[in-house]
């Protein structure tokens, strides 16, 4: 008899796949026999080729973004993009952040209504004085940029630009 668990148990979550020792381990087994408990964790492709059968996990964030993007006014704001950063209206909506000051200017109509919900009624940034001089975080601003081109090359299943991507974010976040 075996129990298989998801891999956000504390402790678990940076240990390597015992099978293939290359990709962290999320799926976590205990055997019993013979009255002795034995434990497995493996990747998520090494339990399938096994045959354990992974149930995947759907974010809440992309069922609202698919029921949104079925709206007519929504798929005219998918179609915006910033020139300078090259983020568009469906990543700032999936991950919360902008990619630079002028996103405030290309997806300002969209905009108003998220600034006035966090801003108390506000449709005007009412936190810190004005005046003061925002810098933007060029390293901040590569790896938005990095993982944009890579869920791209994913997408377009160009896995050697992929794996250059995921490399040189790699080097990124150990500087």
């Amino acid at each position: 008899m075996g129990w298989v668990t998801g891999g956000s148990q504390s402790g678990l979550n940076d240990m390597l796949c015992q099978q293939c020792k290359k990709q962290t381990a999320t799926v976590h087994l205990t055997d019993l026999v013979k009255d002795e408990k034995r434990e497995r964790h493996l990747c998520e492709e090494c339990a399938a080729r096994e045959g354990i059968a992974v149930k995947q996990h759907v974010s809440i964030n992309d069922v609202l973004n698919s029921f949104l993007m079925s709206q007519s006014s929504v798929q005219e704001l998918a179609k915006l993009k910033c020139p300078q950063c090259g983020m568009s209206f469906v990543e700032f909506r999936s991950q919360g952040l902008l990619g630079c000051p002028h996103d405030y200017d290309v997806f300002g109509r969209a905009l108003a209504n998220v600034i006035e919900r966090a801003q108390d009624g506000q449709t005007r940034h009412t936190g810190k004085s004005p005046g003061q001089v925002v810098q933007v975080d060029p390293a901040q601003q590569e790896r938005l940029k990095l993982q944009r081109e890579l869920r791209d090359a994913v997408d377009k299943e160009d896995y050697e630009r992929a794996a250059q991507l995921r490399d040189r974010l790699e080097e990124l976040q150990s500087q």
